[in-house]
């Protein structure tokens, strides 16, 4: 763990639901979801490595690396078995951890996520490949490159899985996406597709629609985790 600690926002009590926020954010991005959700659950909005007030450390920026804080987090936090509501990157991380400690996941929410920069539309995803590029030109002369760097490395280079992958996921998922998303909608019915016990659900709205369409999020999210379908 390289001495590296979450910063974390709680609320609630009940079972663990951890929620992890998208590329570049930090836990505040949950704002709505920590109110809705704590009646039901003990709430966790973590600050991934190197977001918001988590510090960098000097472990890997990738994608599996931040599964493995989340991991030691659970272990700190002496929590089992939890459930995962993952935003874009955090979806991603969502994935990957569920692919690698199946034992530790109760229930998936995947909102927004992707298993590789394909599954970005165009012309979003030139721009983020120029930038990276760009970025990775002037990070060893400056540390504002050198962090764009590694936040554009991370849509770049990981979450690098396939469908087949998904099929390894043991948990019930909920896949959803708003219907401007800034992910391919072909790409996210692919996930659902593969993943073995999902339900795909699409709501008005772009990427960050739990937070700019939170109500009817909330309300899905919650029939999910509490023993609905989770879908239409």
């Amino acid at each position: 763990m390289n001495g590296f600690r979450h910063h974390v926002t709680e609320r609630g009590e009940g079972p663990a639901l951890i929620l992890l926020h998208g590329n570049g954010e930090d836990s505040g991005y949950f704002v709505h979801q920590l109110e809705d959700f704590a009646p039901y659950f003990h709430v966790y909005a973590l600050d991934s490595r190197g977001h918001g007030q988590s510090p960098r450390g000097t472990a890997p920026f990738t994608i599996r690396q931040f599964s493995q804080d989340l991991l030691g987090f659970l272990d700190e936090r002496g929590i089992e078995k939890t459930h995962i509501l993952g935003f874009s990157d955090g979806a991603n991380i969502a994935m990957v951890f569920a692919l690698a400690h199946p034992e530790r996941v109760d229930r998936l929410i995947l909102n927004g996520g992707n298993l590789d920069p394909a599954g970005i539309v165009e012309p979003l995803r030139r721009s983020i490949l120029r930038g990276y590029r760009t970025a990775r030109l002037f990070a060893g002369v400056s540390g504002k490159a050198r962090r764009r760097a590694e936040l554009l490395g991370l849509m770049v280079n990981d979450p690098a899985l396939t469908p087949a992958d998904l099929e390894g996921i043991t948990a019930p998922a909920l896949v959803v996406a708003g219907d401007h998303d800034l992910i391919e909608d072909a790409h996210t019915r692919t996930i659902a597709a593969h993943l073995p016990h999902s339900r795909l659900a699409i709501l008005p709205g772009d990427h960050c629609v739990a937070n700019q369409n939170h109500e009817a999020f909330d309300r899905l999210a919650l029939d999910f985790l509490t023993g609905g379908t989770g879908g239409d």
